[in-house]
């Protein structure tokens, strides 16, 4: 029988998948027999909704789908048995535009997202789901054998720092207690990234079963899955994951059949604070707290949650877990480099035209990232720069596109991997108001704690408000790179040393605009609106009079059918006058590149 799948992870839901499904479930019941199932997001975000029909000659995943969309697919494909060819973006039977965008990937974390209905445990098992446990209970693996094989696999924590997992859990299985704890980070505070939960709603039970096999290792009873609440169909899928392994007994007394191996967890729903991705501030909200860090040592390993030790891993690093068990470390070093094997999770957003999630080997190219899988910048633009490693990462120039994407070549340019998100910039992007959009955040998140972080984020941000508002005033870029050095330095916790990225990195590779912005007081991107001159080109105007009526402050004067001018000194730059001119008789004061020499601070 013919199966309807539609993808209904949260990019689906928002883009409509919820209407398409009660579309293909009304014409089920009315027309035709089908089985109708749902799935979870498979990273083709920009092509959402997706709705898959498998028949008898193999899948067809077709890509923006709506209810009319939905009838005709059942009308000639279930029904009449043609394909509607234009509208597929993914199948084995044929190429399609979107083949490039398959087929560089490599997916172990997201190897079941997109694939299985995740709120049923037999479509993970069907997928080899547990039987990495199964493995280590059947073969009587040993925790230190478990853990050499982490170790061997090379892999390194996909939340931030990049810290070797295997070298975590050693550490937390040579602390001594009666007591461990483990648990998975997925509070992911990063606005540009959303691989963590798009994995926890498309194969909650890869991570249940990762935590289980790193509770096994470290030896912890008890583990907890620590999720922001504003992940409500994250949590949701975690709660029904957890409540089908206890029942097949995955969880709970002699997991697995393995004596004195008791293992439980549940789901602690998080407020959203980005600063609760650094262990002990997520630690110290676990426990009832305000989500503060705390210092180190002690680390977690050897006094964690409730003082007991605790292993901390992100969404990415367990998914990955089970499927190195299984394969083997050898088998995951075969993608990637020497220092960073194995793949990474991408969120691409951006300007950038296939906008969703990617799963990459390390040691790719950011080209081959945005210009292959991403299918480069919209209407051909030149690309400018990327912000890579979230808030608190760095923007890559354009003269560095081909930085291969590995911890230590990235670090090297002053971003970091972060936990994956990819902001594409073009030319149309001013770097200074993108320093500012992120440093507003991270100072906007800062905890308080520490005074580096909490005063130096608003004091550089007040500065980078002046430059863009056309107050900036010389000195201004060595204030900002001592302050963001001083903050680097001085901040006790991940946030703090690397909230100041964004602006460092942007001065590093885009001086001229900050120069540009506080000599000239220009804006050579055209996007800082009180630096941005609209003049009316005398000899285009045919005085219609559009934009004087819709002028807010009345800037725009002259008579009907002659050619009118705008009074600089009231004009607000609100851009309303360019929109409403029928005949591109509005320009705009644009900076000469040959200043850029004359731009030295």
């Amino acid at each position: 029988m013919t199966k309807v799948i539609v993808g209904l992870g949260s990019c689906g839901i928002a883009a409509g998948g919820n209407k398409v499904y009660n579309k293909l479930a009304e014409l089920q019941s009315t027309k035709v027999d089908f089985d109708l199932d749902k799935t979870s997001c498979i990273g083709m975000c920009y092509k959402e909704p997706l709705v898959e029909v498998v028949d008898d000659k193999g899948s067809y995943l077709y890509g923006e789908v709506d209810e009319k969309k939905a009838e005709a697919i059942v009308n000639s494909h279930v029904l009449g048995k043609e394909v509607i060819t234009e509208w597929v973006v993914k199948t084995d039977l044929f190429e399609t535009a979107e083949q490039e965008f398959i087929e560089g990937q490599v997916k172990i974390a997201l190897r079941n997202c997109g694939y299985i209905n995740p709120e049923r445990i037999e479509e993970y098992e069907a997928k080899e789901g547990y039987s990495a446990m199964k493995k280590i209970a059947n073969e009587n693996i040993k925790q230190e054998d478990v853990i050499k094989i982490i170790i061997d696999s090379g892999i390194r924590g996909r939340g931030g720092g990049g810290f070797p997992t295997g070298l975590k859990w050693k550490f937390a299985n040579q602390s001594i207690s009666e007591e461990k704890y483990i648990i998975c980070n997925a509070d992911e505070g990063d606005p540009g990234a959303f691989m963590d939960r798009s994995i926890l709603e498309g194969d909650p039970h890869s991570v249940i079963e990762g935590l289980i096999i790193g509770a096994y290792a470290i030896g912890a009873s008890a583990g907890v899955i620590y999720c922001r609440a504003e992940y409500p169909l994250a949590i949701q899928r975690l709660n029904i994951a957890i409540q089908q392994a206890r029942e097949k007994t995955y969880l709970g007394q002699s997991v697995f059949g393995i004596k004195d191996f008791n293992f439980d967890l549940y789901v602690k729903e998080g407020a959203g604070a980005f600063v609760c991705g650094e262990e002990t501030a997520l630690i110290a909200s676990v426990e009832g707290e305000r989500g503060m860090p705390r210092k180190r040592p002690p680390f977690p390993a050897a006094s964690g949650l409730w003082k007991k030790p605790t292993n901390i891993n992100n969404v990415e690093t367990l998914a990955n877990i089970p499927w190195i068990v299984l394969n083997g470390s050898k088998q995951f070093r075969k993608y990637g480099t020497e220092q960073s094997s194995g793949t990474k999770v991408f969120a691409l957003t951006g300007k950038i035209n296939r906008g969703g999630l990617v799963e990459v080997p390390m040691g790719i190219s950011i080209r081959d990232v945005i210009f292959k899988l991403g299918g480069g910048i919209p209407h051909n633009r030149p690309f400018k720069a990327v912000q890579l490693g979230g808030p608190s990462g760095g923007c890559i120039p354009e003269s560095l596109i081909d930085t291969p994407i590995d911890y230590d070549s990235v670090n090297a340019t002053g971003a970091i991997m972060g936990s994956g998100g990819m902001v594409v910039m073009d030319e149309n992007t001013c770097m200074v108001d993108m320093a500012r959009f992120f440093l507003d955040f991270t100072a906007k998140e800062s905890c308080g704690k520490c005074t580096f972080c909490r005063v130096g984020t608003k004091r550089m941000l007040e500065i980078l408000d002046r430059i863009i508002c056309g107050r900036g005033e010389s000195g201004d870029i060595d204030k900002l790179l001592e302050l963001g050095e001083q903050i680097k330095e001085n901040s006790l916790c991940g946030l703090g040393q690397t909230a100041p990225n964004p602006v460092l990195t942007a001065i590093k590779y885009f001086r001229f605009e900050f120069e540009a912005h506080i000599i000239m007081k220009k804006c050579p991107a055209l996007n800082c609106k009180p630096l941005i001159t609209f003049e009316i080109d005398k000899t285009a105007c045919t005085g219609c009079t559009l934009c004087a009526i819709a002028c807010p402050v009345d800037a725009i004067k002259g008579n009907k059918k002659e050619a009118h001018v705008i009074k600089q000194s009231v004009c607000i730059h609100c851009g309303i006058c360019v929109t409403k001119c029928n005949f591109s008789a509005i320009t705009l004061d644009k900076l000469n590149p040959s200043t850029r020499h004359k731009c030295v601070i």
